[in-house]
């Protein structure tokens, strides 16, 4: 297989879909000039907003958001191909009053190669009091989904699916070598298990993980973890950003190591049947 040059962006993204592109936008440049032929955004990369009513104000479909049609414009601008983490976008059909969460993978030519709905919502109450209703707000996915790409398929999946592990595995089993996991954090769940999980799902798959991230502090008031990071598919981390800080993480995919890792441990051929416990 041929390798492959990524970069990741860590954004802090605003609260504006233009004001958003706008921030991104010269990091995107800085990735394609260091080389970079794959270039990933986080989760959310075309607005951050908590507030149910500012939202509702710039929220789009997908063929009419200011930020995704820049960022698709941008892509061919540079003939780079680029994965939209994921854009908060208003949902096609208007027969529930929830967004979707989705991933979008442009190609060389600005064209959406790939479209991914965030499967599993987060809906949480961490022990330091954060409460968090995703899916009030956000209307789940029904499928997984694996995009071809000139290199290799890359999964696509979105921050909280990583504690999923059968999606991942999913993934690898109809032929991924790459997954992304764009997210947008929170700093406790993030300083706990961010490392720790991508490292797993990596370990599990014999796949590179690349995993950009939001990071700092946000319009809205949120906190994000950033640590923007790739993990190799042996499981050690091969680029990490240590920082919550806008910026660019380049990595160099070699896709021997897949092979190499899944000849070692070849788990992904050895499920077996069984019961379920009593």
């Amino acid at each position: 297989m041929a390798k492959l040059s990524v970069a990741l962006i860590q954004t802090r993204t605003p609260a504006d879909p233009l004001a958003a592109f706008a921030h991104a936008r010269p990091m995107i440049r800085q990735a394609a000039a260091g080389g970079a032929q794959l270039i990933l955004t986080p989760e959310a990369s075309n607005f951050l907003i908590k507030d149910r009513e500012r939202r509702e104000a710039v929220l789009a479909l997908e063929d009419q958001d200011a930020a995704v049609a820049a960022f698709r414009d941008l892509a061919r601008e540079l003939g780079v191909w680029l994965l939209i983490g994921s854009a908060i976008l208003r949902a096609e059909d208007d027969g529930e009053d929830r967004a979707v969460n989705r991933s979008l993978l442009i190609d060389d030519q600005g064209c959406v190669a790939s479209r991914y709905d965030k499967l599993h919502v987060f809906d949480v109450d961490l022990p330091t009091g954060e409460r968090w209703r995703e899916s009030a707000s956000i209307r789940p996915g029904q499928e997984a989904v694996v995009a071809d790409t000139p290199w290799a398929r890359l999964g696509l999946t979105i921050c909280y699916d990583v504690r999923f592990p059968h999606l991942y595995r999913a993934l690898a089993k109809a032929g991924a070598s790459m997954i992304a996991v764009p997210a947008a954090f929170t700093v406790p769940t993030g300083e706990a298990h961010w490392e720790t999980l991508l490292r797993a799902r990596a370990i599990e798959t014999g796949c590179w993980i690349l995993a950009p991230a939001q990071g700092g502090t946000h319009d809205d008031g949120r906190r994000t973890w950033g640590r923007s990071t790739v993990i190799a598919p042996w499981g050690e981390v091969a680029a990490r950003l240590d920082h919550d800080d806008p910026g660019v993480l380049f990595a160099t995919l070699d896709f021997d190591a897949v092979d190499r890792a899944r000849g070692a441990i070849p788990q992904l051929l050895h499920d077996r049947a069984f019961e379920g416990p009593r």
